[in-house]
């Protein structure tokens, strides 16, 4: 009896700690971990989705908190000192798992400025090319919600790949209800008091 006592014992201290030392390296690897994604993943997507703007979306971008506690950055593009777009990353399931977008949305009419794919597991040659300009160049002033033609939308489907295409639909999809949910937010974070204080940090690191 004692000896199955030890036994548990040991085993609950070996448990513990094995999961102090699990949550110790989830927490310690997460900072590194978004500082990746954001210098080679998304912060190269938001340079094709903004071309010209007056500030770095990157070192401006805001976290707000929707839904169920979920962690949105939302980056904010500036044109002659004012908000006029912000790109979100949004996420779809494709043939091969998840396809990420981010998205650029012009604020002032709700519409997509331009899309750039973030991330995805597609067939070479085939589902891949949703990458392609042929295909993102399509999305373009639409309406962030879109849909493809066989959904009764104005998106053409890549050929021999309607599943990959219908991802990358269900990613810009996820980032316009991401943005319409923060709209609001959005919209009093760069056009109130923190405007000021916003553009004066743009105009700071231009001078430096």
């Amino acid at each position: 009896m004692k000896s199955i006592i030890k036994m548990v014992s040991v085993l609950s201290v070996l448990c513990a700690v094995a999961g102090f030392i699990l949550s110790y390296l989830k927490i310690s690897t997460v900072t590194p971990i978004e500082n990746q994604l954001l210098t080679y993943v998304q912060g190269p997507a938001i340079l094709n989705v903004f071309k010209d703007v007056e500030n770095s979306p990157i070192q401006d971008r805001k976290s707000f908190i929707v839904g169920d506690g979920k962690k949105v950055n939302v980056f904010p593009a500036i044109k002659d000192g004012k908000l006029f777009g912000v790109a979100l990353e949004g996420f779809g399931q494709g043939f091969g798992g998840d396809i990420g977008v981010m998205v650029g949305i012009d604020v002032n009419n709700d519409t997509l400025v331009s899309i750039d794919i973030t991330t995805h597991k597609e067939t070479p040659g085939l589902g891949s090319r949703v990458s392609e300009e042929s295909f993102t160049k399509q999305f373009k002033g639409k309406p962030y919600a879109v849909a493809l033609k066989s959904q009764g939308g104005e998106i053409d489907a890549i050929s021999g790949a309607t599943v990959s295409s219908n991802g990358t639909v269900l990613a810009i999809n996820d980032a316009g209800n991401q943005y319409n949910m923060l709209k609001d937010e959005i919209i009093k974070t760069w056009n109130s008091g923190a405007k000021n204080e916003f553009l004066q940090g743009i105009h700071q690191r231009a001078v430096e």
